[in-house]
């Protein structure tokens, strides 16, 4: 590999001496401008990650300033206007290039994909785009059928090299040796923002000013915000009666510039016997440490990539590659304890634009993908048992959100650690009153026109058993809900809410139709045409399904969280994990028990949790395909757009829960009184 290395970095630099066009050997008249500019901007970019990752090879000392400017210069084709004549901009290579920009804006994307290699000292990987471009290159310059050897040439480059991906995926996912991240939080100087570039990330002041701000925290203050985070980990398995001490390792997941807490975690983590697994998010991950991207545009552009070559045979393959990989670090994966989670909230809020040049998905293309999802779980789930697993997540503001920055750091602190026998008693009155019901209906008031009622499973023996959980702060920081997995059968009505943000997008007057338990139609007002907005709740929400179960209902009782977005004006800015706890809150798709419905929970007041699955999930005993639609989108009506929660007995009577958004169950009524003192 050392001589491949060798000679594509050779041929690269010599590309970049000499102009593309001067070097296109029998097709040298016929190259044009276009192409040449195109070649000479890659190879550029190839040569700045060759002279970066030499750099780095190298025993001197960096700067600060040099490794701002290597961010600088590696990130500024994607950054703001920039990206408007980025080759990566599938509307701007497709006015440059016509069809062939379809698959030049794929490989510039890709090669990306480089500065982590870089970063990372991942060689191989470096290799193989360098070569990659080497072939691209030749064919722009030497073939005449240019688009159907950039098509052939990616399809080959997908195939050839998917095990290898795979391998490196699973690798990344279990196995604790690739320390470099544990490293960089571990070994380095806090106190000083070289370090931030040491990911290869894109870096802010977002990252900045947070690494900053924290350093300006007492210990103690540290401390408690990683002991809140590893402890509810910890009580994860606790809960769900599964032995940590079997577990060797976690997955630390977090925003670049919270290192000193997570210094913190690891520390703590370390004292539980479990060593900490820490990757990128990147070009072989989409999970895993991030930053505030470059652009939120490019990544959405760039979505459905794989829609440019992706088919049954690849599909077939790539599942196989998986449990090839899975194999062999099936050891590793045994002691896998699950992922630990540090969200951040606060990022501008974004509206894509829905390009037509971009890559997406035909009919056929749905369907395989859905497919390689869910198989792909149930490979993962055959290595890493849900049974044997848990997690934790907890989420925090970064700058971003405002000049009250601070104060709401410090308040969601406080919403993080709120006193959860109190809450565990509130919530067991809600859960006595639910648990009589033979569904919940749920209206919403003003602009709000929510009318739907939630079908709940009838408990045989009512004195052991309960359909709500009692969620407290272990794995789902903070405190705040009761939740259930409901029936489907008689589930109807309509959900509405006036504004809301999912999985990073926002959504305006997001409203969905259920029947039977099943999305029946759907709608928002995000763009101009039904077709659009349709569209966009497709690919985001059911993820290229026609429809999708309702995976959850709750009813989230976390005011002072509820408060805290009213006092700063950042309820739309509030990540889903503290807004589900600020009011009702409807999944869709999987339960919250998906591919653990058999393991046996209590709540605190002894009684078991019974209602785990729905006519779903209910299929993973004969038909595991069709039980399971590996997503789960959270759909919250805060308070003030609330109407009425009756929970209704099957004798027809009502017992009141919430009458225009405020709580009138006995019992509860402190949660209005929380509200009001936050």
């Amino acid at each position: 590999m050392k001589e491949r290395f060798e000679l594509a970095s050779a041929r690269i630099r010599e590309i970049s001496i000499t102009r593309p066009d001067k070097d296109a050997g029998e097709k040298d008249a016929g190259v044009s401008e276009k192409i040449s500019q195109y070649c000479q901007y890659t190879v550029d970019f190839f040569v700045e990650l060759l002279t970066i990752y030499e750099r780095r090879k190298d025993e001197k000392e960096i700067s600060l300033e040099e490794k701002k400017n290597w961010n600088q210069v590696l990130y500024a084709a994607i950054e703001g206007k920039q990206y408007e004549t980025s080759y990566t901009n599938p509307s701007y290579a497709r006015a440059q290039f016509g069809s062939l920009g379809d698959y030049l804006c794929y490989f510039s994307s890709h090669f990306r994909g480089g500065i982590e290699d870089v970063f990372a000292g991942d060689e191989e990987s470096l290799l193989l785009k360098m070569e990659l471009f080497l072939q691209i290159y030749t064919i722009l310059t030497t073939e005449e059928e240019v688009e159907r050897w950039l098509k052939e040439t990616l399809y080959y480059y997908v195939h050839d090299y998917d095990e290898f991906f795979a391998r490196k995926q699973v690798a990344e996912l279990v196995d604790e040796s690739r320390d470099r991240v544990v490293k960089i939080i571990m070994e380095s100087d806090l106190s000083r923002p070289d370090y931030l570039y040491e990911y290869g990330l894109y870096i802010t002041e977002n990252e900045i000013a947070t690494a900053d701000f924290l350093q300006s925290l007492p210990l103690e203050t540290i401390q408690l915000v990683a002991k809140t985070y590893t402890e509810g980990y910890r009580k994860g398995f606790e809960v769900a009666g599964i032995d940590l001490s079997k577990k060797k390792t976690v997955n630390i997941r977090y925003h670049v510039g919270f290192e000193r807490i997570i210094r913190e975690a690891v520390m703590q983590f370390r004292d539980m016997g479990l060593e900490p697994i820490i990757y990128i998010k990147g070009n072989t991950n989409n999970i895993g440490v991030s930053t505030t991207p470059a652009n939120k545009q490019y990544l959405y552009d760039h979505r459905f990539d794989d829609a440019l070559y992706l088919n049954h045979a690849l599909v077939k393959d790539r599942l196989s590659h998986l449990e090839k990989a899975f194999r062999q670090f099936q050891e590793k994966a045994a002691v896998f304890a699950g992922p630990a989670v540090m969200e951040v909230f606060g990022e501008n809020l974004f509206v894509p634009q829905t390009k037509k040049e971009a890559p997406a998905y035909g009919e056929e293309q749905q369907k395989l993908s859905v497919e390689y999802r869910t198989n792909a779980t149930l490979i993962q789930n055959r290595y890493i048992k849900p049974e044997e697993r848990s997690f934790t997540i907890i989420a925090f503001p970064i700058p971003e959100i405002g000049e009250n920055f601070e104060k709401i750091f410090s308040e969601t602190i406080r919403v993080n650690t709120l006193d959860m026998e109190m809450f565990q008693k509130i919530q067991q009155a809600l859960i006595d009153a639910l648990d009589q019901a033979q569904y919940v209906h749920v209206t919403g008031r003003g602009d709000n026109h929510t009318d739907i009622r939630v079908a709940l499973h009838q408990l045989s023996n009512p004195e052991k058993e309960t359909n709500f959980e009692n969620c407290l702060a272990d794995v789902n920081i903070p405190v705040g809900e009761v939740f259930t997995s409901p029936k489907l059968e008689g589930t109807n009505g309509i959900l509405h809410v006036t504004k809301v943000y999912l999985n990073q997008l926002r959504y305006e007057n997001l409203e969905m139709e259920f029947k039977d338990g099943m999305i029946a139609s759907y709608s928002c007002s995000n763009y101009e045409t039904e077709e659009e907005n349709k569209k966009y709740i497709k690919e985001n929400v059911l993820y290229h399904r026609d429809t999708l179960p309702m995976g959850e209902f709750a009813i989230g009782t976390n005011t002072v969280a509820y408060a805290m977005g009213r006092h700063f004006d950042i309820e739309a800015k509030l990540p889903i994990l503290i807004a589900e706890k600020t009011g009702p809150h409807f999944a869709v798709g999987d339960t919250c028990y998906s591919m653990s419905e058999d393991i046996v929970l209590h709540n605190p007041d002894g009684k078991e949790i019974v209602a785990k699955e729905n006519e779903c999930s209910a299929l993973r005993k004969t038909d595991m395909e069709k039980a399971y639609f590996n997503c789960h989108t959270d759909i919250t009506i805060p308070y003030d757009e609330l109407g009425d929660i009756y929970a209704v007995c099957p004798d027809g009577s009502e017992i009141a829960i919430i009458q225009q958004g405020q709580f009138v169950l006995e019992g509860t009524q402190m949660l209005n009184e929380l509200c009001k003192e936050s």
